[in-house]
């Protein structure tokens, strides 16, 4: 487990970096217009993308846990799942390009949206699902490390003038591809393809229960920046895009652990281990909220200071959606636990399904009463009301067939101790700092009293064990 959570934070590092490299320069380049249409293509081809998958990268992770060790077994199902999303890439992809072609809507930049079709066409190169269901994070961490380096590259050589959006696109895509198509010449040993034998028909019942929860999960994550474009503007997804990239940025992190939890989940249900079950979500609980309250926190206060060294001013509109957003790395943290290390290891496709449909009807509700008002404010506060309606359905089915417990004092432990960031980072702000040195000096300070406050003032046993943790490894490496 060491080694698997090594290489997932080095994964989460590296999704953190790549923004905070990336989006300062593009942003000023691009400004808000051009952010906002390279976004909406990628975002609408995503979403069709999101179609097509069926439900596969969550479903095939549960399947080839469960066969880990039988290759025989998983090669099997491996070929099944691949066949399926092969066939629904391509069914998906002629109908986005027959809506393109004739729809008006796309007469504008039409190239841009046929391009952004081998998002779809080539979905089913996306087996990620494979080796995270093998538990071989090294794999996915290092190929990701290596695209978004290329890509990083690619930004900086290609995009230097305003009419570059659509080179933008084509680097994302590029980022996402490259990856996806790179891990299919890496799974000789891992699973054998065939074509013989094979029964899709047995997988079609539980992949279209699982694509109607990410289906419609995805309407809220994904088609909030398409909705925007349709019923505000282009300008407004990119200022909207600016608040949701910054708060999005520290998703990795807070769901980090879990991540890696998976797979061992899904043995731990399919084997009745009660016992780990409750140890594994004891830690991920406390993982959580020791993290993500001070970060939804520091990304609320520091709005302004974000968005200028970031974005620049030109996206300074996008500092009241942020301050909306902030909650997110908390409201979806606790979603993930309880969707991803509980309702999908337990097999509660129905209930997962009632879940995200409630939050779509929300979703829909408010941005079509919002946005028109509001744009992309309006469009910040449908998400995360729709992220919390969610979240608050995971919970009431969870309680209603399983008796975890949560320590929720950790929750309002971490609340005491962030408390201390605000007059940390008002009495700071009097002093008329550069961005940079504000966010510096501000979050150095806060991180600094916020663990002081956790380890000797509460007593909290999460941060406690990571002292002696780390104490332990210094005096071996002394011994040695």
């Amino acid at each position: 487990m060491a080694k698997n959570y090594f290489y997932n934070l080095l994964l989460t590092l590296t999704n953190l970096l790549f923004p905070i490299l990336s989006f300062p320069y593009v942003s000023r380049i691009l400004g808000p217009e051009g952010i906002g249409k390279a976004q909406f293509a990628f975002s609408l081809a995503q979403y069709i993308g999101l179609i097509a998958s069926i439900g596969i990268p969550i479903y095939g992770i549960k399947e080839i846990a469960r066969h880990k060790n039988d290759i025989e077994a998983r090669s099997k199902i491996f070929s099944e799942l691949v066949v399926i999303y092969f066939i629904t890439s391509i069914s998906l992809s002629f109908i986005y390009l027959l809506v393109v072609f004739y729809h008006p809507y796309f007469n504008v930049n039409r190239d841009m949206y046929i391009g952004a079709s081998l998002m779809i066409l080539l979905g089913f190169f996306y087996i990620e699902w494979l080796y995270t269901g093998l538990e071989q994070f090294r794999s996915i961490a290092l190929r990701s490390v290596l695209f978004k380096i290329i890509g990083l590259i690619l930004l900086y050589v290609f995009i230097k003038q305003r009419s570059d959006f659509i080179n933008y696109l084509y680097i994302m895509m590029f980022s996402y591809l490259g990856n996806n198509i790179l891990s299919c010449f890496l799974i000789r040993g891992k699973v054998k393809f065939t074509l013989t034998h094979l029964q899709l028909r047995k997988h079609i019942v539980p992949l279209l229960l699982i694509l109607s929860t990410t289906l419609a999960s995805g309407m809220y994550t994904i088609m909030d920046t398409v909705l925007l474009g349709f019923l505000s503007s282009k300008a407004m997804v990119g200022i909207y895009i600016a608040a949701d990239k910054l708060c999005n940025v520290t998703l990795p992190f807070v769901t980090s652990m879990g991540a890696i939890l998976i797979p061992k989940m899904a043995k731990y249900f399919a084997d009745d281990q009660t016992a780990d079950i409750q140890k594994t979500l004891n830690q991920n609980f406390s993982f959580l909220m020791f993290f993500a309250v001070p970060v939804a926190c520091m990304l609320a206060l520091l709005a302004p200071e974000f968005i200028t060294l970031f974005s620049g001013n030109e996206f300074l509109p996008a500092v009241g959606s942020m301050r909306v957003l902030s909650l997110l790395p908390l409201v979806i943290g606790m979603g993930h636990m309880f969707l991803y290390m509980i309702l999908v290891p337990a097999g509660k496709n129905k209930e997962m399904l009632f879940c995200v449909l409630g939050g779509v009807a929300v979703f829909l509700i408010l941005n079509f009463l919002l946005v028109p008002r509001l744009n992309a404010l309006g469009a910040s506060i449908a998400n995360i009301c729709t992220e919390i309606v969610v979240t608050a359905f995971y919970f009431y089915y969870i309680k209603k067939y399983f008796s975890f417990s949560y320590q929720w004092q950790l929750f309002f432990k971490a609340i005491l101790s962030a408390l201390i960031f605000v007059p940390v980072i008002l009495l700071l702000r009097t002093l008329l700092l550069p961005a940079f040195i504000m966010l510096m000096l501000s979050s150095g300070i806060c991180a600094l009293l916020y663990i002081g406050i956790q380890f000797y003032v509460l007593k909290n046993t999460f941060v406690i064990d990571i002292f002696d943790f780390v104490r332990s490894k210094f005096k071996t490496s002394e011994q040695v």
